[in-house]
This record gives C-alpha cells, structure tokens and sequence, in this order.
C-alpha cells in the first residue's frame, strides 16, 4: 500500500490506534525528546504534538517506532517482503536464450514503472517564502539532548546533482540551526553528498540544495537506504511503494523535490565555507563532538497550508532509528549474498548501532571460509565501517545472541581465530585513533576442520533424543506446570 504522503500514513496509524495526539503545550528544546524516548522505549505510539512551543507548525515523531510499525510504513507485513521482490529482479541476472529474455521484459517494464514522473504542481507550494520572510526559527526544531550545540534539524531529505554527470542523490544528514537563514550540513567525507560538494568546491562553485521535510514513510526511508550512487533513491522508493514517486521543481534551484512534501527549505552549500558544527547526541549513545562542516544557506522555504513537521531522536538504543537499521538489514540481505552467496543470515544488533557489529551464518565450504567472509564484508560498501564481523556456522540462530554469544566462548581459541585489520572507520567512532581510520577485528567462531590444524575430536553439541522431546510435549499438560 502506497501512502499519498504525511498526512495519509498519519490518519492511518490513528486508526490502527498507534497514534497519540498530545494537546498540551510542549518545549521543542529537551522535553520533546525525554517525553518519545520514554514512548519508544515502551514501544509505544507515534506523537503529533499539536501545540509546541515558538511554533505555529505541529510536530510528529517516532513515525517507524517498532518492528510492526515500521514495516507497515513501508506497505509490508514483514520486511522479507520486499527482499524477496528484489530477489525476484535479481533473478535472472543475466537472460541467455531469446525465450529467457523474453520472460524478463515483463519484469523489466514493472521496474521502469517506478521510476519518478514530474508534476507541474503540488501542495508543498501553497506557500512560498523568500527574502526577508525565511525564517527557520518558525519551524519547531528541536534540540535534543542537553550538551547539542543548538537545534537540529534530524529527519531532512537532502537532494543535490553530481555537478559533472547530473544524476540526483538524495540522503538523510543532520542540520544544526545557525540563525534565521543557515544551517551546517552534516556531510561525511564517504556520503554522495560530500562527494557532489567536493565536485562543487574543485570547480569553484556553490552546491545547489534543496531539503525535503515530512513525506511518505517510504521516500523518507530511502534517503537512508545504502543504495550505490548510480541508484536514484526516489525510484527505490517508488520500488517499495509499488507506485512512482511524483517530482515537481523547485522554485529557485534547478532541483526536482517530492511533490508531497510537507515542507522544502531551497538553498545552496556555498563553496569553501565551514563552520563549526556540534556537539550532537548521536545514535551510538554518544555525543559526536564539534567539528568544521559546510554551511547551507537556505533562500526559499515552500510548504503545504496544513504542513507537519517531522522530526526524531537517536541515541541511546533502542530508538526509532534502529527499527529503520533492521528494515534495511533484512531488505539489502539478498543484495549481499549476490555478491557473497555462502551468506545464509545476518544480524546487525541494536546494541551494535549499525555499524558497530555484525554477525554472519554462512555454509562453510572450505577451510578459511569464515576469514574470506571477514575481508569480503570489509569490502562491501557502507559494511566496510564494521568494526566487529562475527561469523558462526548455517545451523546457528544469529538473531539469538545468547546462542551467538555461547558459540563465541565454546569455538573461538583467540590466538587462531581472530583477525585484526585496519582500515575506514564511520566518523562516529570515537574508540579509534584517529578520525575514519581504525582497527577492525573478525572472529571466526565457526566449527573448526582438521584442514584448519585442528585434529582433536570437536565435541557435539547436547541435544535431547527427539522422541523424547515429542513424548514430553504431549505429556506437558499431565506433569501440571502450564
């Protein structure tokens, strides 16, 4: 089910009664955060606070709250859903005979039909700001956790062109609130957007922005899905809709935007100029600390008559943030094990914050499969930031850590199983020495094999006979412990 925009995924989670709306005026400075994170601990609803202080704009928050919510927000009942679709495409890659290209063009027209298609207008222009009426401090930004630099803008959809070939990207980074008219960009030295500023400054010129806020739960998604940078993300978000994204253009920058935008803050990234940015209460539990960043100049903000904002909080897991992470764990999976196919599952703990751990099953093949599959997640994209690969056996439950964890103490001998590795390190973490550049470990807790060195007899696992675990379970109800 594809969601019209904001407002329509908000009217259905109120009817699915997993929306509160709170009518008591709130502080968009700190208490907003104290009052969702003790809802999103609870796995409770997402709040629309109607009335917020400064602001003539309401506020919702923890929009993909839980496992079930977050999933409905991208019109699934589970998250396999959609990976098996991409499966589907996946397969298959390459079509030999004429008869097999033949059964592909069908698949090939589904795909072109979620490409985004151009409207002439839309309801994120009912009104039109510029000059002396921009003003950010009318929208209910908020600042979050008590050492934040200042206000931050945290849900925002930030769309740039490569300045050489064109092609749009379009990702989800923080912005700190300078005054009426400026806020910093939040752009990591390895994110599209850093790479399209970059190509800017070399040329001498101002990086055209345009910032989306409040759209359906699945554009809003895609900015933050991994996808490579030949991938437009608004036609991976008509993929998971199931229904193309209608783009319309913005008033002052020649860039295209969601048509059902609630709000579009229009501006530029001027070359050379930074900033000091920070600090910021970040979704790895920790502040990330001040820092020099690019400044964006905003200089048209449009938005609909009944505009929402959207707004979240991360920190501490688990936040809403984190259900995102696990949507995109079990969406990308197929993708993964296209190009590392001895892949069976995989888990990212919440505790992990994304990029902090990740634990692997795979069909062991060969000796030293598990370091192969180490170094070749190392290799992959965004995973290349993981700084703890697990690896265990196929018939190992990886979303249990009890058992994961029980597998590590029993398998691992640390002086032979351990890999120790340098190299990119996300920009969050603070463990490392210096600054993106850091140790990574790999452990293998896999069954070991003679042809591994090992040559003592490997003990098998306690398991119960299974006609007794049938006897008892027919029996339970006589021994009176239900």
């Amino acid at each position: 089910m594809a969601f019209k925009d904001l407002h329509h995924y908000i009217k259905a989670l109120e009817k699915r009664k997993e929306l509160v709306r709170i009518k008591a005026e709130v502080d968009p400075e700190l208490e907003i955060t104290e009052i969702a994170d003790r809802v999103i601990r609870s796995g409770g609803p997402a709040l629309l606070f109607e009335n917020v202080k400064g602001s003539q704009i309401p506020l919702v928050i923890n929009l993909f709250g839980t496992y079930e919510r977050c999933a409905f927000a991208l019109g699934v009942k589970n998250f396999e859903e959609i990976a098996e679709r991409i499966e589907e495409l996946l397969e298959p890659e390459v079509p030999g005979s004429f008869f097999e290209k033949l059964k592909m063009i069908p698949k090939l027209k589904k795909l072109a039909d979620f490409f985004p298609k151009t409207v002439k207008s839309a309801k994120c222009k009912e009104i039109i700001l510029k000059g002396d009426d921009v003003d950010l401090f009318k929208l209910p930004v908020m600042k979050c956790w008590p050492l934040d630099g200042g206000r931050f803008i945290t849900l925002p959809l930030v769309f740039t062109k490569d300045p050489e070939t064109g092609a749009r990207n379009c990702g989800m980074y923080r912005m700190q609130v300078f005054d009426e008219k400026t806020t910093g960009m939040h752009w990591h030295i390895h994110k599209d957007g850093a790479r399209h500023f970059k190509k800017a400054e070399e040329m001498g010129v101002d990086l055209p922005v345009a910032v989306a806020l409040g759209c359906d739960p699945a554009v809003i998604y895609s900015a933050t899905a991994p996808l490579p940078p030949d991938i437009d993300e608004m036609m991976f978000a008509g993929f998971i809709r199931e229904k193309p994204v209608e783009m319309v253009k913005a008033e002052t920058v020649d860039l295209e935007v969601p048509a059902n935008a609630e709000i579009v803050l229009e501006g530029y990234v001027k070359a050379f100029e930074r900033r000091l940015e920070g600090p910021f209460g970040d979704h790895t539990g920790y502040y990330s600390l001040e820092d020099l960043y690019p400044v964006f100049h905003v200089t048209c903000i449009t938005m609909r008559k009944d505009a929402i904002y959207p707004s979240t909080i991360v920190g501490k897991p688990p936040k809403e943030d984190c259900y995102i992470g696990k949507a995109t764990e079990r969406i990308f999976l197929p993708l993964i094990k296209k190009t590392i196919p001895e892949i069976v599952d995989m888990n990212l703990p919440i505790e992990g914050v994304f990029h902090n751990v990740a634990i692997i099953s795979i069909k062991k093949q060969f000796p030293g499969h598990a370091r192969k599959v180490i170094n070749a997640v190392w290799g992959l994209g965004q995973m290349m930031f993981t700084k703890f690969v697990v690896v265990v056996d196929e018939w190992v439950n990886v979303h249990d850590l009890g058992e994961v964890l029980w597998r590590v103490g029993n398998n691992v001998d640390p002086a032979r199983d351990v890999v120790i590795q340098k190299g990119p390190v996300d920009v969050l973490n603070h463990a490392s020495e210096l600054p993106n550049f850091g140790g990574k470990m790999g452990i293998d807790a896999t069954k070991k094999w003679p042809e591994e060195g090992f040559h003592r007899e490997w003990p098998p696992d306690i398991e119960m006979e299974p006609n007794i675990v049938e006897l008892v379970n027919k029996r339970w109800k006589e021994y009176g412990l239900d």
